[in-house]
């Protein structure tokens, strides 16, 4: 397990755990840009170094992918205002095929927890931002992190846990714009129910309007240059949608109903 940056201060102090370099950009990026602005320690727990990701043209022979991503992770997170990068050691299982042994999908589950839950322990926040495990985009590695986070924090009860999620709405047009516009994306071979994934509206417990931050999660964006965003030539509209709001649901303390919250606490 490695880390960069300075012990998180006496602020208020978040930690975001997510599976891949670039999950804490194109996926909960705009949250934390949003709470580092408030003033927020927040710390991102990486599990992987995502080297089963695409290789892009650039990368020379020899050089390694999990390397340039681990790089882009830590600049793309000071981007955003993060305090600190915690990186746990599970390799990347991919998007298919049978997820081999000691990647974070092939892992014992109770390895990921404790991996997880040593990070809480030396991070101690007050909240804690996952990826949805139930109801995400149907990566197994994204579940698996999800999980094993909520799983970890059980026994932390005074401590907020929320999933970041998409709209099904959302998700269910994105699908459709990837088979149109990138019909070869690794996404579109999961097997999964394309109109089961993601949220509907009713789940959702939190609404954080972001577009304060659009600016700084596309600068962010564009650190993970080895990566291909996944909005590139989505219609304006659906990028939007996906760049000023953030949809979260809270799994800890459960939610009972009332108002949706429009900020984290």
């Amino acid at each position: 397990m490695s880390s960069s940056g300075d012990q998180p201060s006496d602020r208020r102090r978040m930690l975001v755990v997510v599976a891949h370099p670039d999950d804490e950009t194109f996926g909960t990026g705009s949250v934390i840009a949003h709470e580092a602005a408030r003033g927020v320690d927040v710390v991102v727990c990486c599990a992987t170094r995502g080297e089963a990701g695409e290789a892009p043209d650039w990368l020379a022979d020899g050089e390694d992918l999990g390397a340039v991503r681990e790089r882009e992770l830590h600049d793309a997170a000071a981007v955003l205002g993060a305090t600190r990068v915690q990186l746990l050691d599970f390799g990347d299982s991919g998007m298919t095929g049978d997820a081999a042994q000691g990647t974070l999908s092939g892992a014992p589950f109770d390895d990921v927890v404790r991996a997880v839950r040593g990070v809480l322990e030396a991070v101690d926040p007050q909240v804690v931002l996952t990826l949805d495990p139930v109801n995400g985009d149907g990566h197994r590695d994204h579940a698996r992190i999800g999980a094993a986070t909520i799983e970890a924090c059980r026994d932390r009860p005074a401590t907020l846990v929320y999933v970041w999620t998409v709209l099904r709405s959302l998700l269910t047009q994105w699908f459709e714009e990837l088979a149109r516009l990138r019909p070869d994306s690794g996404h579109l071979e999961l097997d999964l129910d394309r109109e089961g994934v993601g949220r509907v509206i009713g789940d959702v417990t939190t609404v954080l309007d972001t577009t304060d931050v659009v600016d700084v999660r596309t600068r962010a964006g564009a650190v993970h240059r080895s990566q291909q965003p996944p909005f590139d030539g989505m219609p304006a509209p659906l990028l939007e949608a996906f760049l000023t709001r953030d949809h979260l649901v809270r799994v800890q303390p459960p939610w009972h109903g009332g108002a949706v919250e429009r900020s984290l606490p």
